[in-house]
C-alpha cells in the first residue's frame, strides 16, 4: 500500500502538468505523435516489417483496401497478416518499396484524430530483374485513436487510388506531417 501511494505521489505532479497544460501545447503533442505513426508506416515499409505495422494499429481497428474485390479487414491480427503476406511477396523478388504521405487536412475530436491526404508508394524490382520501377498512389482517410497509455494507434485505415500528381501538388500544413521522400523523378529515395 506504500507503494502505491508513493507511486501516486511521484506521478501526481505530471498529471497536474498535463491538467494545466495550454490546450495548443497539448494539441502539438498530440500532432507530434500522430504524425510518429506515419514516419513508422514509412519505416515499416521500408524494412518490410509486419511487426512495426502491428505496433501502429489498435487491437479492433478497420483496414478498407483501395481494391474493389477486398473485403474490409478487421483486427490486428487480420491486418498484420495482410501486411506480412504483402511483405513477403516483396521479399521473395528482392525487391524493395517505399510509402510516403501527405496529409492535407486533420480534425481533432477529443481521443480521435482524423486525417486525410495522400500516399505514394514505389516498387523497386531486383536490379537483375530489368523491370521498371513503378509508382502507385492514392488519396486516404486515417483515425487515430488516443489509448489509455497515452499513445495514439490507427483505429481505421481507407485508400483508394489517386493520380500521384496530387502527392506531388500537396502543399505542406503546418504541424501536419509532410513526406519529402520523393521527387516526381523514379529515384530511389
Amino acid at each position: 500500500m506504500k507503494k502505491i501511494a508513493f507511486l501516486f505521489a511521484l506521478l501526481l505532479p505530471f498529471a497536474a502538468l498535463a491538467i494545466n497544460m495550454p490546450k495548443q501545447d497539448l494539441i502539438a503533442e498530440d500532432n507530434q505523435a500522430v504524425n510518429r505513426n506515419y514516419e513508422r508506416l514509412v519505416t515499416a515499409f521500408s524494412e518490410l516489417s509486419p511487426d512495426k505495422i502491428a505496433a501502429i494499429y489498435t487491437d479492433d481497428a478497420c483496414y478498407i483496401s483501395e481494391r474493389h474485390d477486398r473485403e474490409i479487414i478487421i483486427g490486428l491480427p487480420a491486418i498484420t497478416a495482410v501486411y506480412d503476406r504483402f511483405f513477403t511477396k516483396i521479399r521473395n523478388k528482392n525487391a524493395n518499396i517505399a510509402l510516403d504521405f501527405r496529409v492535407v487536412n486533420r480534425k481533432h475530436q477529443g481521443k480521435l484524430i482524423t486525417d486525410v491526404g495522400y500516399y505514394v508508394i514505389r516498387f523497386f524490382p531486383a536490379s537483375d530483374t530489368g523491370e521498371p520501377i513503378r509508382e502507385y498512389a492514392g488519396k486516404f482517410a486515417m483515425v487515430s485513436e488516443k489509448q489509455a497509455n497515452g499513445e495514439w494507434r490507427l483505429s481505421l485505415d481507407s485508400s483508394n487510388t489517386a493520380d500521384p500528381k496530387f502527392y506531388f501538388a500537396a502543399t505542406p500544413t503546418s504541424s501536419l506531417y509532410y513526406g519529402t521522400s520523393f521527387d516526381q523523378s523514379h529515384n530511389k529515395p
